[in-house]
């Protein structure tokens, strides 16, 4: 497929190569290319900056939201998840009408410091934020509840573990499936509509918790049945 992967940091960058192993054709999409290869310095998390790591990745390519999601067949909202509703809004409603959003954000927010808060929850989600925004466009929330080396390699961990599709449609979901499924992941539980994002997106605070008890983000849930 061609997929556009909006988000230039650790998760869309670890997607995209992963995505490009796979033998799709993948794009980065980013608010300005120009800007992007022009940084220097490492960035907030410490990752290399983009140009260096696209000197290793020579079959992706680099453009703009729109440009990127404009010829996309898939799309991955890999961004943070207080700027998705904005960086899909520039994406443009048209270039996002009939296509799927993998969409792996998380509403967190840190504006009171560490471990973050969710800007929406119990009664909303980010996900149902974006497909009410975006209403012809095939939301599927998954990916969001593991790291990003585990979201691309979950044969990394032993055994197999769990995660989940939620979204409206049918066909959407079996083709994300697909995907979640070629990226080695065994057990995919499809929790339903849309708005079950809410319980998945809500596993976040429990996730980061986690981390801190084990000192490591390399772990995932398993749902035992």
């Amino acid at each position: 497929m061609k997929i556009a992967v909006l988000g230039t940091g650790v998760v869309g960058r670890t997607l995209g190569a992963r995505l490009a192993e796979l033998g799709h054709a993948v794009t980065i999409g980013t608010r300005s290319p120009e800007a992007t290869l022009a940084r220097t310095e490492p960035g907030a998390m410490g990752t290399e900056p983009f140009a260096d790591w696209a000197a290793a990745n020579p079959g992706i390519t680099l453009a703009s939201y729109a440009g990127a999601a404009s010829g996309a067949e898939l799309i991955v909202n890999a961004t943070t998840g207080s700027a998705s509703l904005d960086v899909l809004a520039q994406a443009g409603r048209e270039n996002l009408d009939g296509k799927v959003i993998l969409d792996i954000a998380n509403p967190l927010d840190f504006s009171h410091g560490m471990p973050p808060t969710l800007f929406v929850k119990d009664t909303d989600s980010l996900g149902e934020q974006i497909q009410r925004e975006f209403a012809g466009a095939r939301v599927v929330k998954s990916l969001n509840t593991l790291n990003a080396d585990l979201m691309a390699r979950p044969g990394t961990l032993p055994g197999s573990s769990t995660v989940f599709v939620s979204g409206n449609d049918a066909d959407a979901k079996h083709t994300v499936t697909g995907l979640l499924k070629d990226f080695g992941h065994e057990d995919v539980i499809d929790l339903g509509d849309i708005s079950t994002a809410r319980g998945t997106e809500m596993l976040l605070p429990v996730w980061l918790r986690l981390w801190g008890a084990l000192g490591t983000p390399a772990f995932n849930f398993k749902i035992v049945r």
